[in-house]
């Protein structure tokens, strides 16, 4: 118990979600009319299907879940794995609030169908078809698996591993599926994560987590 509540002094670096939060609701009231329509042929080409409503969900218990896993076990891959979702999260509203754009994919969905097309009605209901570019899903989600996949706690772990890959996979085409992003949102997502990979995860860092953090929310 000593041990566990001496860890959660590490957690000031989740403090970013008092910038992140009021930012992103800002952008949700604020960009409804006169955005760019992401839109391509290929998203035409994917069909809509309900029951990736279940992956989409998921998400929020696989990024919190690592959120308070890596707090309470390593302080380093904490403040490495937020430093990366973080940077992130902060360049995607950057690009948001400069460019503002959306989709036009949502089909009409019969919420009387069955639980998942209701689910599906209700993400509608809380979630607007803007500021989509970068995807947050998909980067937070490719963030998270890389932090499982650095983790020297996790090192023996194989099933934990591939049950990461699963999900994160999972995630990424629920974002397509639901027809919440565009492949061009996905895309974006993943070179967003290629680009800041080295901020989080280079020997650079490694001796100081709090620079880390630091350079990531500059």
């Amino acid at each position: 118990m000593k041990k566990t509540f001496t860890q959660w002094k590490y957690a000031w670096p989740l403090l970013y979600f008092a910038l992140y939060l009021p930012w992103f609701f800002w952008l949700e009231k604020t960009v409804t009319s006169d955005f760019h329509i992401i839109h391509t042929a290929i998203d035409d080409l994917i069909p809509f299907s309900e029951y990736f409503i279940v992956p989409y969900c998921v998400w929020f218990f696989y990024i919190g879940g690592a959120i308070v896993y890596f707090l309470l076990t390593s302080k380093e891959d904490f403040y490495r794995m937020c430093a990366y979702l973080f940077s992130g999260m902060t360049v995607s509203l950057l690009i948001c609030t400069v460019f503002h754009n959306g989709t036009d994919l949502r089909p009409v969905v019969d919420p009387g169908k069955n639980i998942f097309t209701r689910m599906v009605c209700l993400l509608h209901g809380v979630d607007t078809s803007t500021n989509i570019f970068p995807s947050i899903h998909v980067f937070n989600s490719v963030a998270v698996h890389v932090a499982v996949t650095k983790s020297k706690n996790l090192s023996g772990r194989r099933a934990v591993r591939i049950a990461s890959l699963i999900i994160c996979v999972m995630i990424c085409l629920s974002t397509v599926f639901l027809k919440q992003h565009s492949v061009v949102d996905v895309a974006g997502a993943l070179v967003m994560a290629y680009l800041l990979y080295p901020l989080a995860y280079t020997r650079s860092y490694a001796a100081n987590p709090r620079r880390l953090i630091r350079k990531a929310m500059s």
